[in-house]
């Protein structure tokens, strides 16, 4: 990189965060631990949705034919919330909502939010059992949910009698339920709770490296410092852009407000936290799809003039490799981007090859820190194609070998960060908090490096974790799913490389003694306890105990690599 480019982007940081700016930064004391964080910030997720509601009469969502502006969504989330608290739901309580990408979603989410709730993201692709976990574990007072996951909350339903259910886009749901029309039908002003910064906005459940997933407790400060990094790292890039053409630039320079198309789950902080929460902020319109189809992405993008689609990169791969690309027009896209796994170092140059305008960019980021960690675009990415870029401006970072010791530039080891967005911890967790989380800097479990002007390369993973098109898998998770089978004596669990989502699940199997199970029997008992994604696609079946080391631990990195995905079953 250019030592010009890199001299426009440290002038672009010092701009975006200079004293006075709305970006200003400062220190701020949390547990005895020195955190950066914005000067400025709101102090409440609620306090942000006031300051959408600016926008009134602008479109804020589209899906399908149905549209609202500000104005319309911000009646229908002051109803819900009214309603919310006819039902004593208030500061504190927790609300589940199990839906697709509904606009329901992103108006309950604001409702609770409003009465000083917490809303419980519950991922649309869990099985029963896993839903009746994070019921169990997070014990909401509601529980909103789509068609689909009333079928499946009905096979739990006796479990949680007291739960009380709102059915949305659901007639006739299988047990008893409140219909959505009837929660908004109300005129309602928005409630006034006083909410602490602390607070637990929502929680979202990240994969278990002990076979459950843990519950991340995302507070007010954190989403909030969250989408103010989003805002700032946006400033910083455009005005880097805006310098290496030679303009004269005075102060940050802004993009105009984003039209996204939103493709990934608003179940995960990429969509909910990044996409939702910054059109919120700035007077962006979301475009929602219900599922991810390229068709229909192409359709939506010339319709409603998508700008921006911030999705796992295999959605921008198979979006620019798809055979009628260039019978759309796709004029208006001008960023291209991914977010939950890394771009191949060709992505990039594939984005600009493509497309009129659109430059790429990419995120990295996780849920224990509401959003992103890095993020790098336009010239500094074809600059860098391999690195996931520099830290957004409230997060410090550092890496550590296995002793502790902090890593000069260049070497490799694992990724801690502190900051304002970093989560409180982990529901019911203390003992994984307390090890995630150690004088204030976030375990991430990534292996990387920094090179000389603070951009991060991330080569390996420390955690025993598989990522397969944005969704995190751990391990432990689905081995655990494997040994509740009579027949499996020994198992492990590991990533196989994948060209379109990127790593797929591979299991190794041994058997008890004259058991009998083959790769149908296995799927089929994995996928009653494992949302889909995490069954297994490549299932070997060993007829010798499974190689250890001199500790008796599983070779698993030496099984990966001797064991061919074209000889699994």
């Amino acid at each position: 990189m250019s030592n010009e480019v890199m001299e426009h982007y440290r002038n672009a940081v010092a701009m975006v965060t200079a004293p006075d700016a709305f970006l200003e930064l400062t220190t701020i004391d949390q547990g005895g631990h020195a955190l950066k964080a914005y000067k400025h910030a709101p102090g409440s997720m609620r306090d942000l949705w006031m300051l959408g509601q600016g926008y009134a009469d602008q479109e804020y969502i589209v899906y399908g034919d149905e549209r609202w502006t500000f104005a319309e969504a911000g009646q229908l989330v002051a109803n819900f919330a009214t309603w919310l608290q006819t039902q004593g739901i208030g500061s504190g309580d927790r609300v589940a909502v199990a839906l697709r990408n509904y606009p329901e979603w992103i108006f309950a989410y604001w409702g609770v939010i409003a009465v000083g709730g917490v809303v419980v993201g519950m991922n649309a692709w869990w099985v029963a059992d896993e839903m009746a976990y994070a019921l169990n574990d997070s014990e909401p007072k509601l529980l909103v949910a789509d068609d689909q996951r009333l079928a499946i909350f009905a096979e739990i339903a006796g479990d949680f009698p007291d739960l009380a259910v709102v059915a949305v886009r659901e007639a006739s749901p299988p047990v008893q339920a409140v219909q959505w029309a009837e929660t908004v039908s109300e005129a309602g002003e928005l409630p006034m709770p006083s909410i602490d910064t602390n607070d637990d906005a929502c929680i979202f459940y990240t994969s278990g490296t002990t076979g459950r997933p843990k519950g991340a407790q995302l507070t007010h400060r954190g989403c909030v410092h969250n989408i103010m990094n989003v805002a700032a790292m946006g400033q910083i890039f455009a005005t880097t852009q805006a310098m290496g053409r030679g303009e004269a630039v005075e102060a940050p320079v802004s993009a105009p407000p984003a039209t996204s198309l939103v493709a990934t789950p608003l179940f995960h902080v990429t969509a909910n936290n990044c996409v939702m929460h910054g059109a919120t902020l700035s007077g962006g319109k979301l475009v929602l799809m219900y599922k991810w189809d390229i068709e229909e992405a192409l359709k939506l993008i010339e319709r409603e003039r998508v700008n921006t689609l911030s999705a796992v990169p295999m959605m921008t791969r198979e979006l620019l490799a798809h055979p009628n690309f260039a019978d759309y027009d796709t004029s208006s896209l001008a960023s291209l981007g991914g977010g939950g796994a890394a771009m191949h170092p060709d992505l990039p140059s594939k984005v600009i090859e493509s497309t009129q305008r659109a430059k790429p960019a990419q995120g990295y980021g996780m849920t224990e820190v509401c959003g992103i960690t890095t993020y790098t675009a336009g010239d500094l990415f074809l600059a860098r194609p391999e690195s996931c870029g520099p830290l957004v401006p409230t997060l410090e970072g550092k890496v550590i070998n296995e002793a502790g010791e902090t890593l000069p530039v260049g070497e490799a080891g694992e990724l801690l960060v502190k900051g304002a967005p970093v989560i409180k911890g982990y529901l019911n967790r203390p003992e994984a908090t307390a090890e995630t989380i150690v004088e204030g800097w976030l375990h991430t479990g990534d292996i990387g490096y920094f090179d000389e002007d603070g951009f991060l390369y991330l080569v390996d993973r420390a955690k025993d974790m598989i990522l397969r098109g944005g969704e995190n898998i751990y391990c432990a998770e689905v081995e655990a799913a494997l040994y509740t089978h009579p027949a499996v004596l020994e198992t492990v669990a590991f990533a196989v490389p994948d060209d379109r989502l990127g790593e797929e699940v591979g299991v190794a199997v041994h058997l008890k003694p004259d058991a009998m199970l083959d790769a149908p029997g296995l799927r089929e008992h994995m996928g009653s306890r494992l949302a889909a994604f995490k069954v297994p696609r490549y299932v070997w079946f060993l007829s010798q105990p499974l190689p250890r080391n001199a500790n008796g631990k599983f070779l698993k990195r030496e099984l990966r690599e001797v064991l061919d995905p074209a000889s699994a079953d």
